[in-house]
């Protein structure tokens, strides 16, 4: 099984740019990975490409050769779309191929578009990632969905308003020193409970922003990587993947994820470690209440132990497990087709010790990506490692 090697990243900076094209985004982040990498187009070998609702904020379907072109190659492009999942699954599958033997070079990112739509039409657009028939129907959308997720835990397991507001204020302070955040505020726990309530019990700073923007990586296998002298010390050495039902009514549980912790448990395996090794995570907060969740899938805590990590201080830069110190989807932004690998890229550089709070971690070894789609009924988890 050939070694994956990341040999250049790119971002967008994160934001509402409604005046600009998805190909535009797209290209912006592609060409910064492929300045980083250096290594010449015609050795690009395919294009994996995630993005959730192209259809309907730009009337695009078949988005990979358009893409591809944006991104200045010609080769084999392939959308993937699993909700917010959607960048995540195609990095795994990009993970895979190398792996396998299929191609030694290959560009992986996402992007999304959506403040063209306006705030009443993005909700609408992203609900579809839940179950139409069931929950579509009925007005589900997903800040009510993860309300309903925060309710049941807090019955299962107690916890409150003033323990998810501590994780905003944490993410907040994070995204400070990150240029390419969508938000450069931060907040108290005050500002978070007297903010406008969304859905019962959580408030307006408990939600993520509308985000545009654009993300790419740029894969190598380890003996391309070596034959070529490309300077990429971060490996990929854990992939998982996980599902579970589409409708929250379907599902055993509303205040555990079981697809993030079928896809952790996946992920160490194919690593070979366990949570305890773990150094620094980029996790996926939508909502406050999903790092919660997010922290109890990937086997940091135990089930109704993670609900007050921030206010602990166990997961802030200072803590023992630093959790998204890039500011998470609640500060840098969440452009749904790009958040997956925009999380990969962000652990690239916090691991490389050139992300502006990779000084919160000088001596990490290990980061895990935590990556989920809908209410959690998709999850991808990777794991990245510095090479000895």
């Amino acid at each position: 099984m050939n070694d994956v090697r990341i040999a250049g990243v790119g971002l967008t900076h994160f934001g509402s740019y409604p005046e600009r094209t998805g190909r535009d985004l797209f290209a912006e982040a592609a060409l910064a990975a492929r300045d980083e990498a250096g290594i010449s187009r015609d050795e690009y070998q395919e294009i994996h490409y995630g993005n959730f609702m192209g259809e309907l904020a730009e009337g695009q379907g078949h988005q990979g050769p358009v893409v591809a072109e944006a991104a200045g190659l010609e080769c084999p492009a392939t959308r993937y779309e699993s909700a917010c999942a959607s960048a995540g699954v195609a990095f795994r599958q990009a993970v895979q191929t190398i792996r396998g033997g299929g191609a030694d070079v290959v560009l992986v990112g996402g992007m999304e578009r959506m403040n063209n739509l306006g705030t009443a039409n993005v909700t609408r657009s992203l609900a579809i990632a839940a179950d139409e028939l069931f929950e579509v129907r009925a007005g589900v959308t997903f800040p009510g969905a993860y309300a309903l997720m925060a309710r049941a835990y807090f019955a299962e397991f107690g916890g409150d308003n003033e323990d998810l507001a501590h994780i905003a204020v944490k993410n907040h302070a994070n995204a400070m020193t990150n240029e390419f955040a969508q938000f450069h505020r931060e907040i108290t726990v005050e500002d978070v409970l007297e903010s406008p309530v969304v859905a019962d019990p959580l408030h307006l700073y408990d939600a993520c922003p509308i985000t545009d923007g654009a993300s790419a990586v740029v894969l190598v296998s380890g003996d391309y990587a070596d034959e070529h002298g490309l300077d990429a010390p971060v490996r990929v050495t854990g992939s998982g993947q996980g599902g579970d039902k589409a409708a929250l009514q379907d599902r055993e549980y509303l205040a555990q994820t079981p697809a993030a912790t079928k896809a952790a448990e996946m992920a160490y395996a194919d690593a070979g470690i366990t949570a305890a090794a773990v150094d620094v995570a980029e996790v996926h907060d939508c909502f406050t209440i999903a790092e919660v969740l997010a922290l109890e899938s990937l086997g940091f805590y135990e089930p109704g132990e993670g609900i007050g990590a921030a206010a602990r201080g166990e997961t802030t830069r200072d803590g023992d497990l630093p959790v998204n110190l890039s500011g998470g989807l609640k500060a840098k932004g969440h452009p749904v087709g790009a958040t997956g690998t925009a999380q990969v890229v962000e652990m690239t550089k916090l691991l490389r010790g050139d992300h502006a709070n990779s000084d919160a971690i000088p001596d990490a070894r290990i980061g895990v990506t935590h990556n989920a789609g809908g209410t959690v009924a998709s999850a991808v988890v990777h794991v990245l490692e510095v090479m000895n």
